[in-house]
Formats: structure tokens, sequence, C-alpha cells
């Protein structure tokens, strides 16, 4: 007979790892990333201790796959549109994804987790980039994307601990000015 008050296995795996995942980025709030245990993070997800451990080595474990799936998201969505001639919907896209999960934003790079977050980005962005025909630069392209990922870190980092933060669109228009221009250069972006 089915028992159908204990779910599947793979749907309470996902469920804890999901909990588990969720638990970090409310404990990042308040708690710097190095004065968390895998204690903690179990008990503020109302998992056992053991639990943590049947989805994750470690606490670092735990952030990279985090960060991975938030990485992942956002570069789906806005590195294709870099390659285009006009830039904008693509950096409008970030900014207004990273606006609408700020508390994931912020507790990832203000929990002390932004050099995981830098690393997992550039790694993701240098597959993505290299799927995509690289535009004729001066520069080598793993380069770019490093340069590019460490600028729009810092950027979104800025933006996040801002006490009034400035608007998408304006976000939007320093992303296009600092991080995009600069690296694909002039040509990639009509002139205002």
């Amino acid at each position: 007979m089915l028992d159908l008050t204990n779910p599947p296995p793979k749907r309470r795996m996902t469920r804890s790892k999901g909990a588990l995942q969720q638990a970090l980025l409310t404990l990042l709030q308040t708690t710097a990333l190095e004065k968390l245990t895998a204690k903690d993070i179990a008990e503020a997800a109302g998992v056992g201790y053991a639990t943590f451990f049947r989805h994750y080595p470690d606490k670092d474990a735990l952030l990279q796959d985090l960060a991975k799936g938030e990485i992942s998201k956002l570069l789906t969505m806005t590195l294709p549109l870099l390659y285009t001639v006009e830039p904008r919907p693509s950096t409008q896209a970030l900014c207004a994804y990273v606006w609408s999960n700020r508390a994931v934003w912020s507790a990832l790079l203000t929990g002390g987790a932004a050099g995981v977050l830098k690393e997992e980005f550039i790694r993701q962005a240098q597959e993505l980039s290299a799927v995509h025909p690289e535009k004729k630069r001066d520069l080598p392209d793993s380069l770019t994307v490093a340069f590019s990922v460490a600028a729009a870190i810092e950027i979104i980092s800025w933006w996040l601990r801002e006490p009034n933060p400035r608007p998408v669109d304006e976000m939007a228009g320093y992303m296009e000015r600092l991080v995009v221009r600069p690296t694909m250069g002039e040509g990639s972006c009509p002139s205002k």
C-alpha cells in the first residue's frame, strides 16, 4: 500500500536542500559566514544535523551550490543579450533581477560570500561566453569576463549597501557605462 504521509525521497531531498539554502541566506543577513556552523544552519532549516551532511560536506559546499544556482539564473537571462547591438536590455534585466531578489544578493554579497560568488560568477560567465561568437576585441576574452564580473559585483554590492538605493533604470545605465562599454567596446553601444 502507498504511504501518502511520507513524501518520496527525491521530493524530501529537494525540500531539505531548499530549506538548508534558505536557512543559510537568512543567517547570512545577520551573521558572517565564517561564524556560522553546519549545526546553526541545520537548526535554522529545521532539519537534522546528519541531514545537512547528506547533502553537503560543509557550509562552503552549501554556499557554492546556492551561489551556482543564483548566478546561473542571472547569466542565462543576461549574458546572451550582451552580444546584441543594444546592451541596455541586458543591463536592465540584470539589475531588475538583482533588485527583485535583493535579499538573496545582499546576503551573498555582504555575508562574507563575495569571494565565492565572484569565482563562481567568473567560471559560469566564461563557460557561457565560450558558446557565443567572440566579437573582435583587442583584449583576451578571459580577461574581459574577469574584469566585467568583478566590476559588476562591486557595482551591485555598492547599490545594495546604499541607504537610498538608486532605481533599477539608473543602475542599468551605470552598468552599461562602467562595465559593458569599456569591455564590449563603444561600437557595441549606440551613442547617447
